[in-house]
């Protein structure tokens, strides 16, 4: 796609949260330093490209101010993108954004779908990179209290679709839109699930790449939690299951998914690809087969008649079979 950084499978969106209250890693990045060479490791480790964010997003984060925000991003975008990441970054305001791809970034990813900085969609569409259009109903501070749905997918597949729409009218181009269902936000765990089950809908009805954010996030904890209603795991003791939601994911087509620990959907998203490749190299033999054995089968023996099962014997009578 146009201005849309493209692989030849599933891409692998390495996360690097510069905050101190992420619900996964926070603070462990937090020193600029310390964020760079994250990022260097997610790579080495076979990321595609890493998502710089300075705000945490969980469930009840209160929002940073703007200053602090692009403290938090600017000198780990500036210090990525010198190293030749290719590098997105994660925020709701548009001057975060534009900041940041002016230091290098070549994706925005919002969160809201640019709904929480009325100033995002001219802020993107005047830079021309790709945006990331979430499903979003809220801030993170009250968002558990929004997870109200009578149809999941059908009210996802709506609300952005509408947010698409508003990216379009902004003068986004629709070739550099990327969609994200929001797994995690305002969502309960049921709500999710059903999100990865319909992934296949979501990808045909939204007809845009689709980016999958499910990592270690509390859905995967609350199916590994178990019979005995025993407590989720931690969230950095999902990483196994993330790389499964990789796997489905890869398989229904997705651009790309954002995950905190690599290597594991690294693996997943090749060994993907190598079997849809086995797959689609299996197709033209497929369809020789038929032509192949009608071949054998209307041939003349040496006697005259054909092979078919259905030809009469020579007593006049029908084959047995």
């Amino acid at each position: 796609m146009d201005g849309l950084p493209e692989w030849d499978r599933c891409a692998v969106m390495g996360v690097v949260n510069v905050t101190p209250d992420s619900f996964s890693d926070g603070g462990q990045w937090f020193d600029t330093e310390a964020a760079i060479k994250h990022g260097l490791d997610l790579v080495a480790q076979g990321a595609d490209l890493v998502d710089v964010g300075g705000e945490s997003t969980r469930p009840g984060a209160a929002r940073v101010s703007e200053e602090e925000e692009l403290r938090r991003v600017l000198p780990v975008v500036r210090g990525l993108t010198g190293e030749g990441v290719v590098v997105s970054v994660d925020t709701m305001r548009a001057s975060v954004a534009a900041r940041a791809v002016a230091a290098g970034a070549v994706l925005v990813n919002d969160v809201s779908g640019g709904q929480a900085d009325p100033q995002m969609v001219p802020a993107v569409a005047e830079a021309g990179v790709p945006f990331v259009v979430m499903h979003w109903r809220g801030q993170s501070i009250d968002m558990n209290n929004r997870a109200v749905y009578t149809d999941v997918v059908g009210e996802v597949l709506a609300e952005l679709t509408e947010s698409v729409q508003r990216a379009i009218a902004g003068g986004i181009d629709p070739a550099r839109i990327v969609v994200d269902p929001g797994l995690g936000f305002a969502k309960r765990a049921e709500h999710d699930l059903a999100l990865v089950a319909a992934l296949s809908r979501l990808r045909a009805e939204l007809d845009h790449p689709m980016l999958v954010a499910a990592s270690r996030k509390r859905f995967l904890g609350r199916v590994l939690a178990d019979e005995k209603g025993a407590h989720p795991p931690p969230a950095r003791e999902r990483d196994a299951a993330t790389a499964a939601v990789t796997t489905l994911a890869a398989g229904e087509g997705a651009w790309a998914v954002r995950v905190h620990e690599v290597r594991a959907s690294a693996d997943a998203v090749r060994v993907v690809r190598a079997v849809q490749s086995a797959a689609a190299a299996q197709q033209p033999r497929r369809r020789q087969e038929p032509t192949d054995r009608a071949d054998r089968t209307d041939h003349p023996d040496h006697t005259g008649q054909t092979n078919r099962p259905d030809h009469p014997d020579q007593t006049g009578t029908e084959a047995a079979t």
